[in-house]
């Protein structure tokens, strides 16, 4: 075999091989590494893990107001545990803790998982947020579990615009009193001429509490 011919031969060996290991290789990836994952403030600490971790603030920049604590916990352990508290170790911001359902302690369920943030889910407000958390730092975070004790990590503030909106903090409208100053639901013989929906002032719209989307354990 003449040498051009030898050199050829060689060469399409040389590619052969590298596909089959390219290919070798991808099999052998576990599905989930390839995915795309999130890179927001994560920590695991004994049976509890703490993903997704963010604090969000008011949309706009300047604007006055609550910032919230978004994330998710996960309970890899066999006992339901309780979320005590979230701290702003430095801060001077105040953590106000909420259920979903209104009342009572946030818990994570045994083998299962609790998300901070979002309509329908558990809050956490820091209150007077715009005067402790600014966009773009690094916020150390403190989830204080009932039996765990305190989960630490560190948190990106974000404002909550795109993707973040819909986990951010909002205000109560103020109240507006009646036309006439007539209590809405005062009765009257004479057909009603305020509108039902009229504003009243109550923190119905506030989120109560994931990437998300949540965290994607």
């Amino acid at each position: 075999m003449s040498r051009s011919l030898r050199r050829g031969a060689l060469a399409a060996t040389a590619v052969v091989f590298s596909i089959a290991s390219l290919a070798a290789c991808g099999a052998g990836q576990d599905a989930q590494t390839l995915q795309i994952k999130p890179d927001n403030a994560a920590a695991t600490k004994g049976e509890i893990e703490v993903q997704n971790a963010l604090v969000i603030t008011q949309g706009r920049k300047g604007e006055k107001g609550p910032a919230v604590v978004s994330a998710t916990l996960f309970n890899n352990g066999t006992k339901a545990q309780t979320l005590d508290g979230i701290t702003l170790p430095g801060g001077k911001g105040k953590v106000t803790l909420k259920a979903a359902e209104g009342s009572g302690k946030v818990t994570v369920p045994a083998l299962g998982s609790v998300v901070i943030g979002g309509k329908g889910n558990a809050s956490a407000v820091i209150e007077d947020g715009a005067a402790t958390v600014r966009d773009g730092e690094v916020q150390k975070v403190v989830f204080q579990l009932s039996s765990t004790g305190g989960v630490e990590l560190e948190a990106f503030v974000v404002p909550a615009t795109g993707m973040y909106a819909p986990y951010g903090p909002t205000v109560a409208p103020a109240a507006t009193p009646a036309a006439g100053g007539t209590p809405s639901g005062s009765p009257s013989g004479s057909p009603s001429g305020s509108p039902s929906g009229s504003p009243s002032g109550s923190a119905a719209g506030t989120p109560s509490g994931s990437p998300s989307h949540s965290a994607g354990h």
